[in-house]
């Protein structure tokens, strides 16, 4: 038993955000402080299978055969002197603490690869991670986990839910439609005169600009619909706004804090998917942004507004554009932002004095306290 605290970090997915996940794992994994926790890393590979042995080859993109592994809840029982196959001996040294509040197994090895662990980052991008599914199979499993929860992720990833509840909340939006797969494709001209042009399609539960397309003509409003349909069975219309991209990070509970507000510069057409992760010259950052201190304030108060509308808990960067007359609205939620060292997430919060390493130790000091709040919630009746 070390002492610390095993942190299981989970990454990869069934999304196409999946090479996203692993670039924010690496960068966590590398600076969590070892002083205090023990990380465990655990993969997902693209068809859903859990892995344990191999992670770390799995996490820098190498492929890993052999059986998956399954999560356990709760602690490991003691070893008894008759011990049997459902009570195997103890997890090796430097495997995580021997007490944790659930456990990974390694199918491959039941008995000699079981690691505890005390609490989970979920460091997954998009749908079957960032929606809501993970975060209720967490909590099936009784164990603390860092970000929102079910219902905050949940909404947070679907772009049409989202946009309701924030309507509802009276935080400002641009105008937009929400079209179903099974509906018929609406009239290009009407729509344009409605929402203006360009246009831009998204998958409604998808991040990362993945599916995302600017349209201008009746041609590219189709072909941009279909592409949008490969990845959701609802997408949604937006009009195009001009006016500059911001970003603030969000960080907390009940009491949560806004960090600087940042900027978007994009050199492509907008911050689409390959502007973000494949060309190095895709985007500038400017951070914090060039803002008055009444409009730092006001991206600030929406930001906040917006996680507590929608729910949220523990991180999520709120996106913004500002108009040329200074109106801002809000763009979406991000509830698991990327987490990469040069992330805007991490990076807002270090240009307003949170480094990556001590921004890993509130999250997770956030994700236990919510754990332990919850726990002293009554589950049955006492009469």
């Amino acid at each position: 038993m070390s002492g610390k605290i095993a942190v299981g970090i989970v990454f990869g997915g069934k999304s196409a955000e999946h090479e996203v996940s692993l670039q924010s794992a690496k960068n966590v994994f590398d600076a969590i402080d070892r002083d205090k926790y023990d990380p465990v890393l655990i993969g997902i590979d693209k068809s859903g299978r859990w892995l344990l042995k191999g992670s770390e080859h799995f996490l820098t993109g190498g492929a890993v055969s052999g059986g998956g592994a399954a999560l356990v809840p709760g602690p490991k029982p003691a070893r008894t002197e008759n011990a049997g196959p459902n009570c195997p001996a103890e997890s090796p040294p430097g495997t995580g603490s021997s007490t944790g509040r659930g456990r990974i197994v390694d199918l491959s090895d039941p008995a000699a690869g079981e690691t505890a662990l005390d609490v989970v980052f979920p460091i997954l991008h998009g749908p079957f991670g960032e929606d809501g599914t993970v975060q209720g199979f967490l909590k099936l499993a009784d164990l603390p986990f860092v970000g929102a929860g079910v219902l905050g992720s949940a909404v947070g990833m679907d772009k049409d839910v989202m946009k309701r509840l924030l309507r509802d909340g009276g935080i400002p939006l641009g105008r937009y439609r929400v079209l179903r797969s099974h509906e018929k494709l609406p009239d290009f001209v009407p729509l344009t005169e409605e929402l203006g042009l360009p246009l831009f399609i998204k998958p409604a539960n998808m991040g990362s600009s993945v599916g995302v397309s600017k349209v201008r003509t009746g041609e590219e409003f189709a072909a941009a619909v279909s592409r949008a349909f490969e990845y959701d069975a609802k997408i949604v219309i937006e009009e195009y706004i001009r006016g500059r991209e911001l970003e603030c990070s969000v960080l907390g509970n009940e009491e949560p804090a806004a960090s600087l507000p940042g900027e978007i510069i994009p050199s492509h057409d907008f911050y689409s998917y390959e502007a973000k992760y494949l060309d190095g010259k895709g985007a500038s950052l400017e951070i914090p942004a060039r803002l008055s201190p009444e409009k730092t304030a006001e991206v600030q108060r929406l930001a906040i507004q917006t996680f507590r509308t929608l729910c949220c808990e523990g991180l999520a960067r709120v996106d913004f554009f500002m108009k040329a007359d200074g109106t801002i609205l809000v763009n979406e939620i991000n509830t698991m932002p990327g987490f990469t060292k040069i992330s805007m997430y991490p990076k807002l919060w270090e240009a307003s004095g949170v480094s990556y390493t001590r921004l890993i130790d509130r999250l997770i000091e956030l994700a236990l306290d919510r754990f332990e709040k919850e726990k002293k919630l009554k589950t049955s009746i006492t009469l």
